[in-house]
C-alpha cells in the first residue's frame, strides 16, 4: 500500500452537507461515513446553519472544502479570508482544508468561478510560494484539487498533472484528485484521462472527488448535478488501485436530489473499494 506524506486517516465515503438536507440529517442522523463542508457557507454566518455544523460536527469527521481562496491569484492573500477559515477549521476539528487550483479574480474583484491556470514555470513558483503561505497561516497542510476546465492557456508549458505533482512536492501540500473533473478536462481538452490519474503522486492523494456532469456534446459542464458514469468510476479504480484506501467524497451540488438517493450514489465508491481490496489489487497488496 502506498505510503500517505501525513498519515491522514481514510474517512471512508461522505457525502457535502448540504442545506436541503439539514432536517434528514438531524432527525435520523444517518449512517455516513464523514461529511465535506462548504467553507465559505459557514465562514459569515451564524444563527441555525452554524449550529446545524456544529451538531454534524460533534457526531462526524468533517473536513472543510473552498471555492474562493484563489491560490493562483496574483492579489496579495486575503489574510481576514484566511483568519476566519482557520478558526472555522479549529470549531469543527476539520481533518483537512482543501481548494482548488485555480484563480478567482484580480485586483480585488472575485468572479465566482474556479478559473484555469497558465502550467508555467513562472506561475509554478508563484503557486508554490503561496500554498506555502497558505499552510503556514492555517498551521496544517493544505489540500489542493484539480479542476475542470473549459479552455486552456496557449503559454503552457507543461500539462496539468505536471504543473499538479510539482506543485505538490514544491509547497509540501496533499491533492484532493476529483477524478470527474479529470474526465471532464480530458473530454474539453483532448487528452487521456488514465494518463493523469497515473502520474498523480499516489502518496499525497489525500482525498477523492466523484461526481457527475453535463454533456454537451462538444463539451462538458462540470455540473454535480447527477449520478456519475461508468467511465468516471472506472477512473476512480484505476487511481484507488494505487493510493489504497482514501476518503471519498460524492459531490451533488444541482438539482440536489432526496438524501438517500446521495447516499446510495455515494455508497457505490465503497462498493467498487472493497472489490479491489477483496482481489487484491491494490498498490503494494
Amino acid at each position: 500500500m502506498t505510503k500517505k506524506r501525513w498519515g491522514f486517516p481514510d474517512l471512508g465515503v461522505g457525502i457535502g452537507l448540504r442545506t436541503v438536507h439539514f432536517g434528514h440529517i438531524l432527525s435520523r442522523w444517518p449512517d455516513v461515513d464523514w461529511f465535506e463542508v462548504l467553507s465559505e457557507n459557514f465562514m459569515d454566518t451564524g444563527g441555525r446553519p452554524l449550529w446545524v455544523l456544529d451538531q454534524v460536527a460533534e457526531r462526524y469527521p468533517v473536513a472543510l472544502h473552498g471555492v474562493s481562496l484563489g491560490i493562483g491569484n496574483t492579489d496579495p492573500l486575503n489574510r481576514e479570508y484566511l483568519a476566519k477559515l482557520k478558526g472555522l477549521a479549529e470549531r469543527t476539528k476539520a481533518r483537512w482544508v482543501s481548494d482548488h487550483l485555480c484563480w478567482t479574480g484580480i485586483l480585488g474583484r472575485n468572479t465566482h468561478d474556479l478559473l484555469p491556470m497558465p502550467y508555467t514555470e513562472e506561475a509554478l513558483r508563484h503557486t508554490i510560494a503561496r500554498v506555502r503561505q497558505v499552510s503556514e497561516i492555517l498551521e496544517r497542510p493544505l489540500v489542493i484539487e484539480n479542476p475542470s476546465s473549459y479552455v486552456e492557456f496557449a503559454a503552457s508549458t507543461m500539462s496539468e498533472w505536471e504543473f499538479l505533482a510539482r506543485l505538490a512536492e514544491g509547497a509540501d501540500c496533499g491533492l484532493l484528485l476529483d477524478v470527474n473533473n479529470v474526465y471532464v478536462s480530458s473530454f474539453n481538452h483532448g487528452f487521456d484521462p488514465r494518463t493523469y490519474v497515473d502520474q498523480v503522486p499516489a502518496e499525497r492523494v489525500v482525498q477523492y472527488h466523484v461526481a457527475g456532469h453535463t454533456h454537451k456534446g462538444t463539451h462538458i459542464i462540470d455540473t454535480h448535478s447527477d449520478h456519475a458514469l461508468p467511465e468516471v468510476w472506472e477512473l476512480y479504480r484505476r487511481a484507488w488501485q494505487r493510493t489504497g484506501p482514501t476518503a471519498t467524497l460524492y459531490e451533488w451540488d444541482e438539482s440536489i436530489p432526496e438524501f438517500d438517493v446521495v447516499h446510495t450514489e455515494a455508497r457505490k465508491a465503497l462498493a467498487h473499494r472493497e472489490q479491489l481490496q477483496e482481489a487484491g489489487v491494490a498498490h503494494g497488496a
